[in-house]
């Protein structure tokens, strides 16, 4: 049952006079459930515990953390149905989707979990030489750690998503800000952490959930003094701001903020004299994917002027313009798309590609593309601009060293994507490809950047405005990487260092001892 409340460690709490409901924009009526606006006593009270937890939850065993994961996934599983049904509700997204994004939450937390009982992820390094200091380093977990929930992934990237649980993995409690537009599937969430916390014996306050429809709650708990990091999958102008209030605290923490990315693919000839078609299609439903609502949605596509290059834009509209349009998440990110969609149509020097006009329900999103040369293109930055929804730019490049010029140009991202048939042909781009690669976190050969996979290789990050620091990935297992910090021991007893540096290894992991990685004893 949903209540509305917020999850002060395992306490529900309603302490606050302001309210809101969620909307189901299928229907765009409101959904049931009031929920209340977390009051600054309530932030408080759940740093507070937060950091009680953390005195605790920080030595608690790699082996007992994974259990605690693991428990977090079983619970889930065994109310599937009901999130599910309020995944719904909330987001407009269908069936499938919801189905897909819910494995994937499930299993990133055992993935965390099986990280966890190998081991080795607190990269023990061992310096032990005869006549000098014997130093011996390791990861140690920062402390409380806030997570904004994202408005398009309301379980991968939400209350129990990646960010959620790489910083349970890491050792530190989490207060989730759960996202407005899916609150009531927040809260689901929180119900089964909590009772996976009890259930393992984790500390009260190594999760809590609190709810908020203004900024006001995430200013507080990101100006906390006893927040040490902040985890954030949102616009540019969100992101930008925590960093600002996260770098203005008398203590600076840090902000790993995923933001805004238009995920250039740079069709090269050989893609298309055999396979121009398929890369339509393919490309048709990439930009449509989840009505456009990716992080990673392909909206900018770039080639070499040529006959083969216009067949392939004609394609690619016509494709499109035979799916169906698609529900939004909610009626604001609509009339946002509309919004920042009109400021790049505003612009002159572009030709449209695909542009529907069928009559659509009301929070239903047309999906565009539109086609400009690379010279306008270089001097008109609104085309670069991040239109959150089924949108896409076409650039025509006059020749490879425009191509390249427009790349070198291009804010980070976090994918580039190659096209081509002809190793031959990729040497000889090398110079675009380098130019591409500076840009981006992902560098993908012949796919679509639409989904992620969870891997310990995935890189979901880019430089800015990508993410606020494009060293750390907020997919995968080295996401735990945000959530440490190293630590060295000098000259410790062996009796008293962590097992992860004791000479013995009783753990088992893989170590550095004097540049050599092994699982010996020292």
């Amino acid at each position: 049952m949903i209540t509305g409340k917020n999850y002060i460690g395992a306490e529900l709490s309603a302490k606050g006079q302001v309210t809101y409901k969620t909307v189901n924009p299928e229907t765009n009526t409101e959904n049931k459930t009031v929920f209340y606006e977390a009051t600054d006593e309530e932030v408080n009270k759940a740093v507070n515990l937060a950091v009680k937890a953390f005195r605790t939850y920080k030595n608690t065993s790699d082996k007992d953390k994974a259990t605690f994961l693991d428990a977090i996934a079983t619970q889930l599983e065994a109310i599937k149905d009901s999130l599910t049904d309020i995944y719904m509700k909330e987001s407009g997204l269908p069936g499938g989707r919801a189905n897909g994004e819910f494995a994937r939450t499930t299993g990133q937390l055992r993935a965390f979990a099986t990280m966890l009982r190998e081991g080795s992820w607190v990269e023990a390094i061992l310096h032990v030489t005869e006549g000098k200091p014997d130093i011996r380093r390791m990861q140690v977990p920062v402390g409380p750690v806030v997570v904004f929930g994202a408005s398009n992934f309301p379980f991968a990237f939400s209350t129990a998503g990646g960010d959620t649980a790489s910083a349970l993995a890491a050792g530190c409690p989490v207060i989730v800000k759960s996202h407005p537009l899916h609150a009531g599937t927040g809260e689901l969430v929180s119900s089964a952490i909590i009772k996976a916390a009890k259930e393992t014996g984790m500390p009260d306050g190594v999760f809590s959930n609190l709810n908020s429809k203004g900024i006001g709650v995430g200013r507080t708990l990101v100006q906390h003094p006893l927040v040490k990091a902040v985890g954030f999958t949102g616009s540019i102008k969100g992101g930008t701001a925590l960093c600002k209030l996260a770098a203005e605290r008398e203590e600076p923490i840090p902000v790993y903020a995923e933001m805004g990315s238009i995920n250039p693919v740079v069709v090269l000839p050989s893609a298309l004299k055999e396979k121009s078609s398929f890369w339509a299609t393919q490309y048709a439903g990439s930009i449509t994917a989840g009505t456009g609502q990716f992080c990673t949605n392909p909206g900018l596509i770039l080639g070499v002027k040529s006959e083969a290059f216009d067949t392939f834009t004609r394609a690619l509209g016509e494709a499109i313009s035979d799916i169906a349009p698609t529900c939004m998440l909610h009626p604001g990110i609509k009339e946002q798309y509309e919004k920042t969609k009109q400021e790049v149509l505003s612009q002159s020097g572009y030709s449209e590609v695909a542009a529907p006009h069928t009559k659509v329900k009301e929070n239903y999103a047309l999906q565009q593309v539109i086609a400009v040369d690379g010279a306008v293109f270089l001097k008109n930055k609104a085309y670069h601009k991040e239109v959150f929804g089924p949108f896409s730019v076409i650039v025509r490049c006059k020749g490879e060293a425009e191509l390249t010029e427009v790349l070198e140009h291009l804010e980070g991202q976090l994918t580039g994507t190659i096209l081509s048939e002809d190793e031959g042909e990729l040497r000889h781009f090398a110079e675009t490809i380098e130019a591409l690669k500076s840009r981006v976190g992902r560098l993908i050969f012949n796919g679509v950047p639409t989904g992620v996979e969870v891997s310990a290789a995935m890189t979901h990050g880019g430089p800015f405005p990508a993410t606020s620091d494009s060293k750390f990935t907020s997919v995968g297992l080295t996401a735990v990487k945000r959530w440490v910090r190293p630590v060295s021991y000098q000259d410790w007893p062996d009796a008293l260092l962590p097992d992860a540096l004791k000479n013995n290894n009783p753990l088992q992991i893989v170590r550095t001892i004097n540049g050599e990685v092994t699982q010996n004893a020292v």
